[in-house]
This record gives C-alpha cells, structure tokens and sequence, in this order.
C-alpha cells in the first residue's frame, strides 16, 4: 500500500485525507492518506522519509521550507520557489506546486479581472501572483511587514506593508494569510479592509470550510466572494494525478473528488 499525507501547522482542519482517499477507494488504488502536524518545517523530508511516504501535499507555514528540501522541482514551483505537493519519485524527492492552477480556475466565475490585491507574503502569495501575472492580471502584494516582500519586487511585482499603504480600486481581493484559521483575527487592519472591499468588485479567502473574519466583513459588504473549496479541488486533482503518475485522467479523478465535499 502506498502512503501519503498532509504537512502543516495546523492540519486537523484539512479535507485532504477524505479528498485523496475517496479517490483511492473509488478508482481502486491500495494507498491511504493522512493528516501530519509538523511544526519545524525543516524536518519535513526527514518526517516524510519516516513515514516511508510516496507523496505529500505542504500548506501553511511550510511550503517554501518544502522547496528547499527537494531534489528537483518541477513547473511554475521553479519561479514561485514554493512547493505544495511532492512526490517521490527514483529515490529523489520532485516538487510541484499546484496552488496556482487550482486558484486561476476557481475564480473564473467573476469574469473578466484586470487586477488583484492579495494579502499576505507567503507561499500561497506567492504562486497566486505569479499565475496572476502569467493570466495577464497585474497582482499587488501587502503584507504585514516587509521581511518577506523581497521575492514579489525581484519579480517586478508591486509589493507594499502595512505602513505606507494607501488603498486603491481592485478588482480581487484575496486572503493568502492564516488569520481567522484557528483564531478571530482579520489579515489587516479593519478600518483598512473596510475601505479596500468599497472600492473593490469581489474577495476570495483561500481558507475553506468555515466563516472566517474576513469572510463575515466580504458578507457584510455584499461583494461576490469564494472561500477556497473550489481552489482546493482543483489542486488536489492535480495532486492525486501526479501522486498516482498520471495514470487516470484528469477527470477521472475530478468525480470522486467532487463527491467527496458532499461527505
């Protein structure tokens, strides 16, 4: 049997074991997937290697030290510097990163989106600006502080702190921060957000399966909003099909998936 699982701090919350396992029992592949909570993301390989696993998904806080574990990574991960899924593969351990695809088809229901203003500076932002800029959407970054904004200006991508920021007209809003995951916090200030979402046309939180903060302020303001169910079915059929080596389709793969978000 193969084994796979999930990296993060915190995990208990993640859908990916039912996504992946009900793809396994459905399509009739021995493999099972768990959930890891890993706090000191530079044991990740060691933790992996452990466990004896042939495949991982990485969310939040440890997708760029998962970057630097691999041997080789592979597709837009090369730029973002930013894995969320590995697979092990000839001894050697491959990085993809999967979050950008998976975002780009998950807002393809608000329409056309000139540009976006994502919140946060971590490795989901990251892979979010550059499939951004890659779908000729200009992307600009604001963080808490500047201490991980170097990445987003070396790509020539607008990147800005909390001070000295001044709010503009964007089409998008988007949480890549975990504020409001395990807490009652907002990604920014309130006073700030509440201006950005008046002069904004729609938000997306790439935090799914419960009402965050953020949410209830995009609620109150009646903008189009998503959570990040949609963005985290698409990336997870892209994992499972490089987990089991593109040996069923895309949509093969898709339908169980799917079902499972009714389980």
């Amino acid at each position: 049997m193969k084994l796979f699982s999930i990296f993060g701090d915190p995990v208990h919350h993640s859908r990916s074991p039912l996504m992946h396992n009900s793809v396994f029992k459905r399509l009739g592949v021995s493999a099972c997937y768990s959930r890891t909570h890993l706090s000191d993301g530079t044991q990740l390989r060691n933790v992996f290697e452990s466990k004896k696993l042939s495949g991982a998904n990485v969310t939040v806080p440890h997708k760029e030290a998962a970057y630097a574990q691999c041997d080789e990574v592979r597709g837009i991960a090369k730029t973002i510097k930013a894995v969320n899924t590995l697979v092990y593969e000839k001894g050697k351990l491959i990085g993809y990163n999967t979050d950008a695809d998976g975002f780009m088809s998950a807002i393809q229901s608000f329409g056309p989106i000139k540009n976006a203003l994502i919140l946060g500076g971590g490795g989901t932002a990251r892979a979010l600006s550059i499939a951004l800029r890659q779908g000729e959407i200009t992307p600009t970054v604001l963080n808490r502080s500047s201490g991980r904004l170097d990445f987003f200006i070396q790509e020539g991508i607008k990147a800005y702190c909390w001070d000295g920021f001044t709010a503009d007209d964007y089409d998008l809003i988007i949480n890549t921060t975990s504020a409001g995951l395990s807490d009652n916090e907002l990604p920014i200030p309130r006073p700030l957000l509440i201006e950005l979402l008046s002069r904004s046309k729609g938000a997306v939180d790439v935090i799914y399966g419960k009402e965050t903060p953020f949410l209830r302020e995009i609620k109150i303001s009646g903008l189009p909003y998503k959570d990040g169910s949609d963005m985290l079915l698409a990336q997870g059929v892209l994992a499972s099909y490089l987990f089991l080596g593109g040996e069923f389709s895309l949509k093969t793969i898709e339908v169980p998936m799917q079902h499972s978000f009714s389980l």
